[in-house]
């Protein structure tokens, strides 16, 4: 599908609800169908990622089933059975790397697989703390498909070379089925959805600074409701930030502090956004972002605090392009793990536009403002984050682009076009 972006609008005004937050979905389901009993789960996204957790979880006995449009029950004994075919996540690297720590302690053999995207998309970082573990992986390449032969774990303690809230939520799920304690630590403190909602459902888990423990636990049914997805909510507040005359509400979004360093960076370069309503909802951070168009200045984007924005640097790279000065990114070498390289596919297509951006082996230099031309085809590789952000530089560049692939942006956002055309403004 090609994506012609028009510029048939003067600037984004008014106020929209983001879909829910993907990380919590995923995790909704996965630890509602560890608990026994009936869970409801509401405000559940609709992007395809976390459907993808749905199927994989029903593949393996659990009743699961929409109540309505955006709330979904998850009825329980607590116990999986071993699936009648592969368990296919799709585009999901969340559905399978969770999914893994789940299965390497139950008894029986399952086989992971994913589309051609995921099956690049590196497993050694949970291959070799589930085998410390005991579990018995099988896997060609390091890479999926995972045939896992199920077995009982014991706790380890591990030191993980990167910040990942993948590889953490892994391995503490092994180590809720393990003999002993698990912990587990890293460099510095990745997304924390999985911890917070284990100890809301009763798991014994324990965090300390940039570790976290847990031993065997079970977990209590939930009735939950899922706040707004601030990945999604980033293309919206970047292009309040860009077009002239823009201003934006975004309500009910997520600030979890482990995924709120997007706001930090633009409030490091001089944007006017501000946070009203706050409060606490099932333990995470929840409230409503106000954004303006602003004069921005460039910064610089490094160390403990990437894990915090490493989904938005590809949109973080399309603000950066409309700020006065440099901005380096660093320490960001992990986005060439991801759906695409990041790095390189987010370079090539902004220079294609016109912009002024060099790679580095570990991220970006945007060494100023330019004027982005348009009038050209770009390439999304694929990747869902590579689509929005290409279509919010579209809506500043003086000429009109296309984009090819853009039916990408439904793994995370299918609604995506629609709320933009909800808040533009003649």
């Amino acid at each position: 599908m090609r994506k012609v972006i028009e510029k048939d609008f003067r600037c984004l005004n008014g106020e929209i609800e983001i879909p829910a937050d993907k990380s919590i979905s995923h995790r909704s389901i996965i630890f509602s169908a560890l608990a026994k009993g009936k869970s409801i789960i509401r405000n559940f996204s609709d992007g395809q990622d976390p459907q993808s957790t749905i199927k994989v979880f029903q593949n393996l006995g659990v009743d699961i089933e929409y109540i309505s449009e955006k709330t979904v029950c998850v009825n329980s004994q607590g116990i999986l059975y071993k699936p009648n075919s592969v368990l296919d996540c799709g585009n999901s690297g969340t559905t399978m790397r969770l999914s893994a720590g789940i299965l390497a302690g139950r008894n029986f053999i399952s086989i992971l697989s994913g589309d051609k995207s995921l099956s690049k998309r590196p497993m050694k970082r949970i291959i070799e703390p589930l085998s410390q573990m005991g579990a018995k992986i099988i896997s060609t390449k390091e890479t999926a498909p995972l045939l896992i032969n199920g077995c009982d774990l014991h706790a380890i303690e591990y030191s993980s070379q990167i910040a990942s809230a993948q590889v953490k939520s892994c391995v503490l799920l092994a180590g809720m089925q393990a003999e002993g304690v698990t912990v587990y630590s890293e460099p510095y403190l990745s997304r924390n959805h999985t911890e917070i909602l284990l100890k809301y459902m009763g798991a014994n888990i324990k965090t300390d600074g940039f570790s976290v423990s847990i031993e065997k636990s079970e977990l209590s049914p939930i009735d939950i409701s899922i706040c707004g997805d601030i990945s999604s909510a980033a293309y919206f507040i970047v292009a309040a930030l860009i077009v002239p005359n823009s201003k934006l509400i975004l309500k009910n979004i997520g600030l979890n502090p482990t995924r709120t360093g997007i706001l930090d960076v633009i409030e490091k370069m001089g944007g006017k956004i501000s946070i009203l309503d706050k409060q606490i909802i099932c333990g995470e951070e929840v409230g409503d972002i106000q954004v303006e168009y602003s004069q921005l200045k460039g910064c610089e984007i490094s160390g403990e605090i990437i894990p915090r924005l490493i989904d938005e640097i590809p949109i973080i790279a399309v603000l950066a392009t409309q700020a006065e000065g440099e901005t380096i990114i660093s320490d960001a070498q992990d986005l060439r793990n991801k759906e695409s390289d990041r790095i390189k596919t987010v370079v090539a297509g902004l220079r294609k536009l016109g912009a002024n951006i060099e790679e580095t082996s570990d991220g970006m230099i945007i060494p100023g403002k330019t004027e982005l031309e348009g009038d050209c085809v770009l390439e999304t590789s694929k990747d869902h984050r590579l689509a929005m952000s290409f279509y919010v530089a579209g809506l500043i560049t003086k000429k009109e682009i296309s984009i090819k692939g853009f039916e990408w942006a439904g793994i995370s956002f299918p609604t995506f076009e629609k709320l933009f055309t909800k808040v533009k403004s003649n």
